[in-house]
């Protein structure tokens, strides 16, 4: 009896889990407006072929999303269209289809572009999709939610004089401008790259750095590490432990749920392994 218990409270955490790896995504999306406004068919096929408005494109995904949560079928007449937006020239278009497709985790269309989303160049774009595979039960991302939990470091593009333009411990978004460096052709911006925290400044302001020198240190945000360590739970291995292991301890300035859910992770994993 006490067997079957565990076996059930086991499943019921594995259904929450991907429920709120479902909603909680969109922190990697571009909300600049809101988006609840109810849209009619004819506005939903409008906004998801207009090219040059980019709001109105992601109000229709969102709507679309909020359709598939409340399991409205419907929606699958757009299904075309929102895989068609992963190759859109606009990354956070691309952003929010990834999160889009991940919501129905029964649709091999939005399987197979999500596994094709990966290689997409912008890394947040690489993120919903390996989040969005998850719930597809699918590890093909399994890398890239490990580099969610890694701190990276900051590359000098080119050679050159470093001018410091934001302080340790700010918050990052891919395209913040972290430094510049002046050139022998001019000054060029430095951006982040990806979302994260600046953890440390490796070379001094004013001073003269070379192509490919780490000039920085960018670490993960705690929503970033919280929702790695979620997915994990599900497709975590072995290996991953060591990478896990500091957020059980705590990291500084990020909460205590970050700290739990990595506990939790750690347990299901060896739990998995012992199996």
């Amino acid at each position: 009896m006490r067997s079957e218990r565990g076996v059930a409270t086991k499943w019921l955490v594995l259904v929450v889990i991907l429920t709120v790896l479902s909603v909680v995504v969109p922190f990697f999306i571009w909300h600049s407006t809101w988006f609840g406004t109810p849209l009619s068919s004819a506005q939903m096929t409008r906004y998801l072929e207009r090219k040059n408005h980019p709001q109105e494109t992601q109000h229709a995904l969102s709507q679309i999303a909020d359709r598939i949560i409340a399991g409205d079928k419907s929606v699958a007449r757009w299904y075309p269209d929102i895989a068609r937006l992963s190759t859109s020239a606009v990354p956070q278009i691309r952003e929010t289809a990834a999160w889009v497709m991940g919501q129905d985790n029964t649709s091999s269309l939005f399987h197979q572009t999500l596994l094709e989303m990966l290689r997409d160049p912008d890394s947040l774009v690489r993120m919903n999709a390996a989040l969005g595979l998850v719930r597809f039960r699918d590890s093909s991302g399994h890398a890239i939610i490990l580099q969610m939990l890694s701190g990276r470091p900051l590359l000098a593009p080119e050679s050159g004089q470093l001018k410091r333009l934001v302080n340790v411990g700010v918050s990052l978004t891919s395209s913040s401008v972290v430094a510049r460096i002046i050139t022998t052709h001019g000054p060029i911006e430095v951006p982040a790259g990806q979302p994260g925290n600046l953890s440390q400044w490796v070379a001094a302001d004013g001073a003269t750095v070379t192509e490919g020198q780490p000039i920085a240190g960018i670490a993960p945000t705690s929503q970033m590490a919280w929702q790695a360590l979620r997915a994990l739970y599900l497709i975590g291995a072995p290996s991953d432990l060591n990478v896990i292991q500091p957020y059980a301890r705590g990291v500084p300035n990020m909460p205590s749920q970050v700290a739990q859910q990595a506990r939790l992770t750690m347990d299901e994993i060896r739990s998995r392994a012992s199996d």
